[in-house]
């Protein structure tokens, strides 16, 4: 009974994920008055060139664990063995999340880290939800959609694209919490 309920809570970590970064990020923004979310990357905050750049970073790294938590809450809640898959790939994002900050703006891994974290997110959440319900599936495909064409639309900067997908991402972890994945019902999608 104690695990149902841990289990129950950490469906909101996906969440707490998005609480932490973005007062980390506003805390950084703050500190840096020159920083143009039209003009700049978020990861911008995190350069050797920002003010307090640690402040974006460890944002990140903090943040990853919490991803994390969410990420083994789809696998344990999983009905069958493509949501763990899809839960696995949120796994290795939530390292990836870290790893933005760990390889900073300017440092030579970054922009793999960093496009490597979204990738992964969303190719999870797509298998996670494709082996789902009817609804789920849609959902999914819908956001896995919009991000992968979002990556080629013009966008003014950097940072409008990345808040944009990570929209996408505060719309997922939403629908997780808000519709308490212990009780999604697994339908013809199983394996």
């Amino acid at each position: 009974m104690k695990y149902a309920k841990i289990l129950s809570l950490t469906r909101f970590c996906g969440l707490a994920t998005l609480v932490i970064y973005w007062t980390f990020t506003m805390l950084s923004i703050s500190k840096n008055p020159s920083f143009s979310v039209m003009h700049n990357a978020l990861s911008d905050l995190g350069s050797s060139e920002a003010n307090e750049p640690y402040l974006y970073n460890y944002g990140l790294i903090i943040s990853s664990p919490l991803l994390f938590l969410f990420s083994l809450h789809l696998m344990a809640m999983a009905k069958n063995k493509v949501q763990v898959v899809g839960g696995a790939f949120i796994t290795i994002a939530s390292l990836f999340l870290a790893f933005i900050g760990i390889f900073h703006s300017g440092t030579a891994p970054h922009g793999f880290v960093s496009s490597y974290f979204f990738l992964q997110f969303f190719i999870g959440m797509e298998i996670f939800c494709c082996a789902t319900s009817k609804i789920w599936t849609t959902m999914s495909t819908v956001l896995f959609i919009s991000a992968l064409s979002g990556a080629f639309l013009h966008w003014p900067s950097t940072a409008t694209l990345e808040i944009y997908e990570i929209a996408i991402i505060a719309i997922f972890v939403t629908a997780i919490a808000v519709f308490n994945p212990g009780k999604l019902e697994n339908t013809e999608h199983s394996p």
